[in-house]
Formats: structure tokens, C-alpha cells, sequence
């Protein structure tokens, strides 16, 4: 996973006319928290910020007091009709650490033929890794699976150094016989009913 340096400021200015004023400039408040340190409040650059949070987990490199620190966001509060960042808390980590995120789960080949449906039980695997070392995704083969099959955690292939932090029988994708189209079935009902 490549690391991500954003060019952020210390606040110095608190409440929703500093966040208001912020933001118009174009930069996004956060809080940096973790390792029994102070909160550290941040104005990060909005656009850059934007770019690398759209991949998951992404690990940012930000100056702290002169130093250049890791961290990774926890929580992003997005503005509800056009989606901008509001607001973004990120946690400190350190080279080494072992953290637990979520990660996306994809899925490469086809279903068995009939119309079989996929169903992802768990939109995103629960993993512990090293904090510089996280996988962006896992990729997980459907190849000719049937209705009632299911695919479990610990059958997804991970990568070295990376664990489940989840149960291994938890369900991470199953697939689901599909179901007749309800007109369907009030058509033949009605038919049955005529003949009767």
C-alpha cells in the first residue's frame, strides 16, 4: 500500500464558523487521536483529501508539531446531498502496528448457470495487518458456484501478514436461488383457477 502525503495546517480556530471558513478556503477539518496523545486538530487540503480517500484504508502522511506522522481515517462525515467532506477523524499509527480495518471483497467469474443470485453477507472483511502494510482488497472467485452455496472467511485466500478479525465460519458471500417474478405467479394461479 503506498502512503499518501497531505500538506496539512494546525488549527488554531474552533466551531462552526472556523469549520464554515475552513472549508470555503478549501480544506477539510479533522482530528488526529491515538496512542495516548492529545487530539491534534488539523485542516487538511480538501481535494487532495478527497483523492486519497477513495481508496479504502488508505495510509496518510501529515506533519504533526514538525514530524511527519502516520495515520489512517477512522470516520468521514460527508455533506448529505452533494457528498463533500466535512469533517475527517484519523488515527494515529506507528510503523509496525498491527490495526484492525475493513477491507473490500471482490469477486471475479461467473455463477452456475439458472439465474442465481450473489449475495455479500459481509460488504467488507474485518482484518488485523500492519498499519503500513494494508491490503486495498481481496479478490474472491465465484466460478460456477450453485444456489446454497456459501463462501466463508476462512476461505478467502489473504495476504502474508494478515489476519481475520472475524469469526472463520462467518458468511462473507453466499448465492441465492432466484426467485420467480410475482406476475408470474398470479398468472399461472389465475390460469389454474380457470381450468378449475
Amino acid at each position: 500500500m503506498s502512503e499518501i502525503r497531505l500538506a496539512a495546517e494546525t488549527r488554531t480556530e474552533f466551531g462552526k464558523g472556523a469549520a464554515r471558513r475552513a472549508r470555503r478556503a478549501g480544506f477539510v477539518p479533522g482530528v488526529v487521536y491515538g496512542h495516548g496523545h492529545a487530539p491534534v486538530h488539523l485542516n487538511l487540503p480538501g481535494h487532495d483529501l478527497m483523492m486519497a480517500l477513495k481508496t479504502p484504508n488508505t495510509l496518510l502522511v501529515v506533519p504533526i508539531e514538525g514530524k511527519d506522522e502516520y495515520v489512517l481515517p477512522k470516520a468521514v462525515q460527508r455533506e448529505a446531498i452533494k457528498r463533500t467532506i466535512e469533517h475527517v477523524d484519523l488515527l494515529l499509527v506507528k510503523r509496525g502496528e498491527k490495526v484492525t480495518v475493513e477491507i473490500p471483497v471482490h469477486t471475479e467469474g461467473e455463477l452456475a448457470p439458472g439465474g442465481n443470485l450473489l449475495e455479500h453477507v459481509l460488504q467488507a472483511l474485518p482484518i488485523e495487518a500492519e498499519a503500513t502494510h494494508l491490503p486495498e482488497a481481496v479478490t474472491v472467485s465465484v466460478e460456477g458456484l450453485e444456489a446454497g452455496a456459501s463462501i466463508h472467511a476462512k476461505d478467502i485466500t489473504l495476504p502474508n501478514g494478515v489476519s481475520l478479525a472475524v469469526e472463520a465460519d462467518a458468511v462473507v458471500l453466499q448465492v441465492i436461488a432466484a426467485q420467480a417474478a410475482p406476475a408470474e405467479d398470479e398468472a399461472a394461479e389465475a390460469e389454474a383457477g380457470a381450468e378449475a
